[in-house]
């Protein structure tokens, strides 16, 4: 089995960021497993794991585990080829290895033996470990059952630090460097493909690392399909264009959706438009910290409900960004801004605000914005006009 020491000479040359910042997550992540009552959490997510080392990979398709026990050093578990890379990205001394054809769940329990926990928790709630796999772990552990500690680090994550917005910040830019781009790019002529094509040069050239989600771009009836992308469609006189992405910087994300229409948009596309603009705008001018995560929710659906649009909407006016592995490039899962969420605004939480108005296969019309939360209000990352852009 290979070791750290193997590959000393570039530990951490790969890390996005100085290993105190990293100590300081673990510190707070120790101090929540133990209130949460287990002596040791074994991290699943991409997210999580990343957040607490800065491990980073496309190979996370292979399983991976972070074992956080509350007293002692933390243990990541990588498949052998990960190896060099993991000690490049982090600042660990201590990274074991499983081979190609051997048991992830045999290799887990290995470390989970030697760590000796009482009561261990495991992030069950994910994309990479099915409920067989938890038994098998348990059993060849040696434990009855292995509690969900899913709920334990996501908390954490919420408030971002200086570093943390510091790299999302930079993320929006070229996520809006992609965005004018793709605007540029949308003619008469031109397909989807070029459209999507300029805005991934774009953010690409301006420094953007891989995307958690693939920008989403669709014309003509197929704008008025949530979540459609690019299928070459060509451009054509009277056609309305949806253009969304996020540019990402260190594995942080900044998301921001604009429209377009080749001529004269119809007057009923119009009315959407400005209600979904002034809905982004309701939304916006409530948050600040102190206020209840519903308050924009329900300030943007007052303005589309009074319009008479509220099946055009149907749908949270916003959710947390942050660190994102695909196959999502929010932290929806972590914070919404929605009816019923009673969580407070704090300082330090960063919301990307999707205001659409939906013809459902007619057209999509409205504007986005990334925003961070401040001492007093928001930081908008974008000066890009929302106004529909007719081309």
């Amino acid at each position: 089995m290979t070791t750290v020491h193997e590959y000393k000479g570039f530990q951490g040359c790969e890390a996005a960021f100085p290993a105190a910042e990293f100590a300081e997550r673990q510190k707070r992540a120790r101090a929540a497993i133990d209130k949460a009552g287990f002596d040791a959490l074994v991290v699943t997510s991409p997210e999580n794991i990343y957040w607490l080392t800065g491990r980073q990979t496309a190979g996370y398709f292979a399983f991976q585990a972070f074992i956080m026990p509350t007293g002692g050093p933390p243990v990541l578990l990588v498949r052998q080829l990960e190896m060099p890379g993991a000690v490049a990205n982090t600042w660990l001394d201590d990274i074991v290895s499983y081979q190609d054809g051997e048991d992830p769940a045999e290799a887990l329990s290995r470390v989970l033996r030697g760590i000796g926990a009482s009561r261990l928790a495991m992030e069950l709630d994910g994309w990479f470990v099915s409920p067989r796999f938890a038994a098998d772990i348990a059993k060849k552990a040696g434990f009855a059952a292995i509690e969900d500690g899913s709920a334990v680090l996501p908390p954490l994550r919420i408030i971002k630090s200086s570093a943390e917005l510091q790299a999302i910040r930079t993320a929006a830019k070229y996520a809006e460097k992609g965005l004018m781009a793709g605007l540029s790019c949308c003619s008469l002529g031109s397909d989807e493909n070029a459209v999507a094509a300029a805005m991934l040069e774009a953010a690409t050239l301006a420094g953007s690392e891989t995307m958690a989600m693939e920008p989403l771009v669709s014309s003509g009836y197929r704008s008025g399909l949530p979540h459609m992308t690019w299928r070459r469609r060509k451009l054509e006189d009277g056609d309305p264009i949806f253009l969304e992405l996020a540019g990402s910087h260190a594995r942080y994300h900044a998301a921001l959706m604009r429209c377009a229409w080749i001529g004269n948009p119809p007057d009923e596309a119009r009315r959407m438009m400005d209600c979904a603009l002034r809905a982004l705008d309701a939304a916006l001018s409530v948050m600040r910290p102190g206020v209840a995560c519903s308050v924009p929710h329900e300030a943007a659906q007052k303005i589309i409900d009074e319009a008479g649009y509220k099946a055009a909407f149907r749908k949270r006016i916003g959710y947390s960004m942050g660190i994102a592995f695909a196959p999502d490039w929010g932290e929806g899962a972590l914070l919404s801004l929605f009816s019923g969420v009673e969580r407070l605004i704090e300082p330090g939480m960063v919301f990307h605000l999707p205001a659409t108005l939906r013809s459902y296969g007619v057209w999509t019309v409205g504007a986005s914005e990334t925003v961070i939360v401040t001492d007093n209000g928001i930081e908008p990352l974008s000066s890009l006009p929302r106004d529909m852009s007719i081309r």
